[in-house]
């Protein structure tokens, strides 16, 4: 009787795991407009609590939207810390990086980086990601 039992569990435990859904979302920012950050990780956290902890969140920095992730630039270095802890990626384009002049350096240490921000969007939507665009 308590092996059965036991195996049901492990069943059903297997069944729930199974169906259990990963959510994927990659989020593009390239605007310089503060008020904007502070919406877009504000829904990231959302998006958290909703969905659950094992959401898959990406947000990739490019053009004018870079500033985000410089160290004396960025409005939301907290934020991004607290969410990078959670673990949402942050990811800066190297085409702005190397556009714009911009040292290394300043980059927070949250932040990852991609050869081309537009790419790593195409290609994490080609991957079934969803898409948010701010």
């Amino acid at each position: 009787m308590k092996k059965n039992l036991l195996l049901t569990l492990f069943v059903a435990l297997i069944s729930f795991a199974a169906n259990a859904q990963t959510h994927k979302v990659v989020v593009q920012l390239n605007t310089s407009d503060t008020l904007v950050w502070h919406g877009a990780l504000k829904n990231i956290s959302n998006l958290q609590t909703a969905l659950g902890p094992t959401t898959q969140i990406e947000l990739v920095a490019h053009g004018s939207g870079i500033g985000i992730l410089i160290d004396g630039k960025t409005t939301q270095k907290a934020k991004i810390a607290e969410l990078a802890a959670t673990g949402v990626l942050f990811k800066a384009c190297e085409n702005t990086i190397r556009e714009r002049k911009i040292d290394r350096s300043t980059i927070l240490t949250q932040a990852g980086t991609v050869p081309s921000g537009v790419a790593e969007v195409v290609l994490k939507q080609e991957a079934g990601w969803a898409y948010l665009k701010y």
